[in-house]
């Protein structure tokens, strides 16, 4: 299940897309009787969260909050929360000329990837990322 929480207001259209996409990503991905929460916020509220929890005081793209860890083998009926900026997610739509739903379903599928235990280190951590966030356009 995919709650989405819009703490900023998304495009038209983008709400049903994100939740009908992510959700049959997850259940790609073994998890699809899981749930999650992707909060649709702005930099402001992005950057707040990213300067508590990383200490790093600037605005990202989207940030993964688990409820448990990853990797313990007790893996609970919600996974944890996914935020995306919006604001972030329209400026880099813009750079790489795609649309922002198309931005946000690829932040919601790299959330994702984070929230069961995959991190990008080293380059080669980078390969799921690329798998997951091509493949949830395509869904």
């Amino acid at each position: 299940m995919v709650e989405i929480v819009a703490n900023k207001r998304p495009p038209r259209g983008l709400i049903p897309r994100l939740r009908r996409a992510l959700s049959a990503l997850m259940k790609e991905l073994g998890v699809g009787d899981k749930a999650v929460t992707v909060i649709l916020t702005g930099d402001r509220r992005i950057r707040a969260l990213k300067r508590e929890w990383w200490g790093e005081d600037e605005a990202t793209d989207v940030l993964s909050f688990p409820h448990y860890e990853p990797g313990d083998p007790f893996v609970p009926p919600h996974l944890g929360d996914i935020w995306i900026s919006l604001d972030t997610a329209k400026r880099q739509a813009e750079e790489r000329g795609v649309p922002l739903e198309e931005e946000v379903l690829v932040l919601a599928a790299h959330g994702l990837w984070h929230l069961l235990g995959h991190d990008h280190q080293q380059e080669e951590d980078w390969e799921g990322f690329r798998r997951v966030q091509e493949r949830i356009l395509a869904l």
